[in-house]
């Protein structure tokens, strides 16, 4: 799999006539090589060869779950990586634009030929990376039913003493009991008014007196999960009642909106339209949703300028939000995945309101 992604990675670049390609994003180097460390960098050649330069820590990681050829740099990368480029003597390098520092290309600049030409890119590797393939698609199903899951869970252990902070944290407890590596993001747990914080950090508020924004998600075999669920202490009044109704007729109208050929910007659209039609469009502050995979948050953006077309295979979010202040927000949100027909709600959990 790996080398059918490089190869499909070095088609991008082959009007560039590059002689070689130098991925620095330890995310893109996961999806091309399968290499999970924390230092690495991977070079691509036209001729299909693929070098991971890595330090002595992932010796033995390295050789076991990557096909690449392995280098291991026992000084610092970029000087070893100039050196090893030096002799191949490449006149033209591709460089992820978005991922290399300054410093890092002038370090990497004095150990080239004069003669090199240093190209950069931009979001190439993560255009790829926007439609999943077979077992990327499997893996983010696990990883979604795994987090509903854990929220169920957590709520049996809820209690009306429980800070913000100390569900979030039985959360995440919940969430790595059933086999996550990580938080995919910091778990957002906001009670009453402070739901008006679309990613406010939990803290001492109380969880036992009204609406609680539950944001959660987590990684499985380096692929993210991402829910936003409601619940409400206690009875919940009519102002309640009529603002849930309505984001989650936005949210519906989001999910209908999502089939292959349409672009990002008209599933906002289309969410945004129930949302004036009830009074509330000024009261969503953000995007409509976002690609999700070895990152949270991956393109496409669901928002009002993004013009990309979905196709099958894109796993995106939907999750619309009213948010006031001195009153509180709620927000719903599940993971979509395009299909050839339409497209396919990932994630299992009930979008009913809900009372603990």
């Amino acid at each position: 799999m790996s080398r059918e992604r490089r190869a499909k990675a070095l088609e991008q670049f082959a009007e560039k006539n590059l002689d070689a390609f130098l991925v620095t994003s330890l995310h893109n180097i996961r999806y091309l090589s399968g290499f999970t460390g924390s230092n690495g960098a991977l070079l691509l050649f036209p001729s299909g060869e693929a070098v991971l330069f890595t330090d002595p820590r992932y010796t033995l990681q390295a050789g076991q779950q990557t096909d690449c050829k392995v280098k291991i740099a026992k000084g610092p990368m970029t000087g070893i990586i100039g050196r090893f480029l030096a002799k191949r003597r490449p006149l033209k390098l591709g460089i992820e634009g978005d991922h290399m520092t300054v410093t890092r290309q002038q370090a990497l600049n004095k150990t080239l030929p004069a003669v090199t030409e240093i190209i950069p890119f931009s979001g190439s590797i993560e255009k790829l990376r926007m439609v999943k393939d077979a077992s990327e698609i499997a893996i983010i199903r696990k990883a979604v039913n795994a987090n509903a899951q854990a929220l169920e869970n957590a709520l049996k252990r809820w209690k009306p003493r429980m800070s913000e902070a100390e569900f979030a944290s039985e959360i995440d407890h919940q969430n790595r009991k059933l086999g996550a590596e990580a938080p995919a993001f910091d778990t957002i747990v906001a009670a009453g008014p402070r739901a008006a914080l679309p990613h406010a950090h939990p803290g001492l508020t109380n969880t036992g007196g009204g609406m609680i924004l539950i944001d959660m998600g987590a990684f499985h075999d380096g692929y993210a999960s991402d829910m936003t669920r409601m619940v409400y202490a206690g009875t919940p009044p009519a102002k309640y009642k009529k603002i849930y109704k309505a984001v989650l007729e936005a949210e519906l109208a989001g999910i209908d909106a999502v089939r292959a050929g349409v672009t990002a910007v008209s599933v906002d659209k289309a969410v945004r339209a129930v949302l004036t039609k009830h009074g509330l469009e000024d009261k969503f502050t953000h995007s409509t949703g976002h690609g999700l995979g070895l990152e949270i948050h991956e393109p496409p953006r669901l928002g009002k300028k993004d013009k990309t077309k979905l196709v099958p295979g894109m796993a995106i979010t939907i999750e619309p939000g009213v948010y006031i202040e001195g009153w509180g927000g709620i927000r719903i949100e599940d993971v979509v995945l395009v299909t050839e027909r339409g497209c396919e709600v990932l994630t299992p959990l009930t979008k009913e309101l809900r009372t603990v």
